[in-house]
């Protein structure tokens, strides 16, 4: 996975982009190859694109098109927001992530600008990319209008905000300070931050605080009339030229633009003689308002001076033209290099850099969001596509989840069931579901009904199951779907939208049976709640597994978390924890852990724990300080069924978590159990994750 960092701001106009060039010039100068991200822009017109991007692939020659390094337009953003689809603007922002992930050594994203609709929602929106892309952040704030404390607590608060959900922050940044104020703010900042957050104070730089010629051309829409190849000249000020000129020259400054009607001759050639002039300060430019052009003779007395200054034509009075200059907010462009190097030069001098650097190389993401954690299982599902049989192929839960999948292009699927009947559901549901991509097949009638009675006969005739019986069975969705997995006529099968959960397993009890060295069959849940997803283990099938039972769950559970992609750190849920308390069920918890050590050493496994000891850091510390698992859990082995399938429906329920599973573990093969109540996204899900253990076998 590559390395990453989150560049947000608390406010617009915070000087963002100085950060952005100084971590791209640091990383380039650490690393090979270095992406760049914007998951958020402004809406623009067409052909126009979005300064930042354009800025930072033009000039560090960053390999990537321009379509790449964003994922959503403002607008987009804003209109999910208001069907209450945020979602869909974090699916798409991971995808975007993931797509350029691969191809990069680290990537700078850069948040947003808080800026046109919608900036209300756009704190909530970088801190919950941050946390589902899994990075590190960067967080800074302007000291301008600010004093010593509003800076502080505003940055303070940015930090608070972002690590109360989840996401580490490793540095905060007070940019545009009075430079007579830094070592305040530093100081500042340090007494008011944990000791191990790195702290930058920028000085207010002038030259970036300047405008260029080139933004006032294109802010005023203006005509340029001469010196095109000054544009980038920057104004430090600017003054209008409405007097005689003898009283204008008195308000001539140096890096001054010259604003005046385009019929003021007298102002225009003489500005640009005091600009030639060794006893007067050097002009930036000049603005010539409504829309007026100098007259043919002075167009040539210019056009033979020895240097010329960026001179452009402008619709609009000279009073509304200043007002406009005056609130032009400067930008770094690409073109602009002295900017650009100003700007990397301050944050080489100003910020620990090398402190930086060493925590992006050493930084982990501790676990996984929900969101990241499905886009994983999808795109794995996507990556070696397998084959999934669903026998209950006339359910409309079943029907709406096959077009998702479909549709997804995830998984191939083969519905049982009469094909009329199914096809006359789905015009029912008005379902356009591509039923040339679905395999559909009616048990009875098939080709394979035969060859599969013949199969059930012979592995079951030892159990005094004869012809007759076998093919009775076979007629039985649940039966007929087993076979197929255990033919290798699909990979995996998923059941019981309508069915009991000892309809489904029964059949792959007798048939796939379990893998070697496993003496039970359990399953998981994983829970995907707000910050992270964990396992659940069991919920749904071993009512009073006792200690040596308990283990083994334990130990496939592991297995099954790490194979997700989520570090298995074990609890043996208990009512006490450590030596605390006593009685047949905590030893019994407390003899399944040590069969854990003594089976599974590498695993991180922890019991008896309470439960709380095994979720909140505080208290784990607390109850239980020299343990590796407690406050950190990520596998939670209940101690019996009516413990786990309580506590897994009262997570969901209270906290809106999503539930997927049950998960069975232990069979040669695929086949999962869906709750009677699963909805489409359940239905989905489970789907999903069974083409992946298929994948892993």
């Amino acid at each position: 996975m590559s390395k990453a960092i989150y560049v947000a701001t608390t406010e617009p106009n915070s000087g963002k982009s100085i950060v952005s060039l100084g971590l791209m010039h640091l990383a380039l100068g650490k690393t090979g190859k270095v992406g760049y991200f914007r998951p958020i822009i402004n809406d623009y017109g067409p052909g126009e694109k979005d300064n930042h991007i354009n800025t930072v692939i033009s000039y560090f020659g960053i390999q990537m098109e321009y379509n790449e390094a964003y994922a959503c337009t403002r607008s987009e953003v804003v209109h999910n927001h208001n069907q209450n689809r945020g979602y869909e603007t974090l699916d798409k922002i991971i995808e975007k992530y993931k797509a350029i992930e691969s191809r990069f050594d680290f990537i700078l994203v850069e948040g947003t600008d808080f800026s046109g609709e919608g900036a209300i929602i756009e704190w909530d929106n970088n801190v919950e990319i941050a946390k589902n892309l899994g990075i590190p952040a960067i967080l800074l704030a302007s000291g301008v209008g600010k004093t010593l404390e509003e800076l502080v607590d505003n940055l303070y608060l940015a930090y608070d905000s972002f690590t109360n959900k989840g996401v580490e922050v490793l540095m905060v940044i007070g940019n545009k300070v009075e430079p007579k104020n830094v070592n305040l703010v530093t100081n500042g900042l340090l007494k008011a931050l944990p000791d191990d957050i790195l702290v930058g104070t920028i000085p207010l730089n002038p030259t970036l605080g300047n405008p260029t010629m080139k933004e006032i051309v294109n802010e005023l829409e203006g005509e340029v009339l001469f010196g095109h190849e000054y544009l980038n000249n920057q104004v430090s000020n600017f003054s209008v030229g409405a007097m005689q000129l003898r009283n204008y020259l008195t308000h001539f400054k140096d890096h001054g633009l010259v604003i005046t009607p385009g019929d003021r001759s007298d102002i225009i050639l003489g500005a640009l003689q005091a600009n030639l002039s060794s006893n007067y300060p050097t002009a930036s430019g000049m603005v010539l308002t409504g829309g007026l052009i100098p007259e043919d003779p002075v167009i040539q007395l210019i056009e033979g001076l020895s240097e010329i200054v960026p001179i452009i034509s402008v619709h609009g009075g000279t009073f509304s033209i200043a007002n406009k200059v005056g609130a032009i907010r400067p930008k770094i462009y690409a073109e602009n290099k002295q900017k650009i190097e100003a700007s990397i030069l301050d944050f080489t001098r100003f910020v620990p850099v090398n402190a930086l650097a060493e925590r992006l190389i050493t930084f982990e993401a501790n676990g996984i969001t929900p969101r990241m954690f499905q886009y994983n299982l999808l795109k794995r599902a996507k990556g070696a596509k397998k084959h999934i049989v669903l026998p209950e192929g006339t359910d409309e839960r079943i029907l709406r989840a096959t077009k998702e999948l479909i549709d997804a292009d995830a998984v191939k699927i083969t519905l049982l069931g009469d094909s009329e009947e199914i096809k006359a559901k789905a015009r029912q549901l008005d379902l356009m579901i591509n039923f040339e991509k679905i395999n559909i097949i009616d048990p009875v009638h098939s080709k394979y009904f035969e060859d599969y009675a013949n199969t059930l006969y012979e592995l079951r005739k030892h159990k005094n199951v004869d012809k007759a019986m076998a093919e009775d069975l076979m007629g039985d969705i649940s039966y007929f779907g087993t076979m197929m997995v255990y033919k290798g006529d699909a990979d995996g099968m998923v059941s019981g939208a309508v069915h009991t959960t000892q309809h489904t397993i029964r059949p792959a009890l007798q048939l796939i049976k379990t893998k070697p060295n496993v003496s039970i069959v359990s399953s998981v849940f994983f829970m995907c709640l707000e910050d992270r997803v964990s396992v659940y283990g069991d919920c749904a099938i071993n009512p009073n597994p006792d200690a040596e039972q308990l283990a083994e769950i334990a130990i496939t559970s592991a297995a099954t978390s790490l194979a997700f992609g989520i570090e298995p750190k074990i609890a043996m849920l208990s009512y006490s924890s450590g030596t605390s308390g006593f009685g047949e069920d905590v030893e019994r918890v407390r003899q399944a852990t040590e069969y854990v050590k003594e089976r599974a050493p590498y695993l991180m496994v922890e019991g008896p724990i309470q439960y709380d000891a095994a979720v909140d850091k505080s208290v784990g510390k607390t109850k239980m300080p020299d343990s590796e698992v407690a406050g950190q859990a990520s596998v939670f082995i209940f101690p019996d069924l009516n413990t786990g399938n309580n506590t897994y429906k009262a997570v969901q329920r209270e906290t809106r978590a999503l539930a997927i599973g049950p998960i069975i573990q232990g069979l040669n093969k695929p086949v999962n159990d869906l709750s009677r109540g699963s909805t489409v996204n359940d239905i989905f899900n489970t789907v999903i994750i069974t083409a992946i253990q298929a994948q892993v076998g």
